[in-house]
């Protein structure tokens, strides 16, 4: 990030992007239940599946490629995450994306994202993004939880003034 720049915070339509996540720890399956109701399609390179990832791979909500990453696995990917526990690996992929022009998140280097995910609320139709600029992760999820406590205690009238 630029010095003293921050991030502009944009809202994006995913319902037709394919997703790809390198890694299948548990920051991975934390991130794909948050991301998958928005986007089009959620693919996961890993040898291994956290238990939290098994049951969404088992029923096709996401596609599961059970071996390690390979630079084409980006073929066809509109954003990259990379949420692996190895960051020579994690840097790899990184640069990959770079060079085929993917944006990608690297889940244990903030120096190395085109984009941070942010702390997710959802009610309905509104959508709320929590982040503190990668660098305070307990920060931004008890704003997160502070957003949805007061979402849960606004009337549902108030909440959707269309209905």
């Amino acid at each position: 990030m630029a010095e003293g720049k921050p991030w502009f915070p944009m809202f994006v339509d995913l319902s037709e992007k394919h997703i790809l996540f390198v890694g299948g720890g548990a920051i991975a399956a934390r991130r794909a239940r948050v991301i998958l109701p928005f986007a089009g399609r959620v693919t996961v390179v890993a040898p291994a599946l956290a238990e939290a990832l098994r049951p969404l791979a088992e029923a096709g909500e996401i596609a599961w490629r059970p071996r390690a990453y390979r630079p084409e696995d980006l073929d066809g990917a509109d954003i990259a995450l990379a949420c692996t526990d190895d960051p020579a690996l994690n840097a790899a992929v990184h640069a990959a994306c770079a060079a085929r022009g993917i944006p990608c998140n690297v889940c244990s280097d903030h120096g190395l994202c085109d984009f941070y995910f942010p702390g997710i609320v959802r009610r309905g139709e509104t959508v709320v993004g929590v982040n503190a600029g990668g660098s305070d992760h307990r920060r931004a999820r008890r704003l997160r939880e502070r957003i949805e406590a007061m979402l849960d205690a606004t009337p549902d009238n108030e909440r959707d003034p269309g209905r």
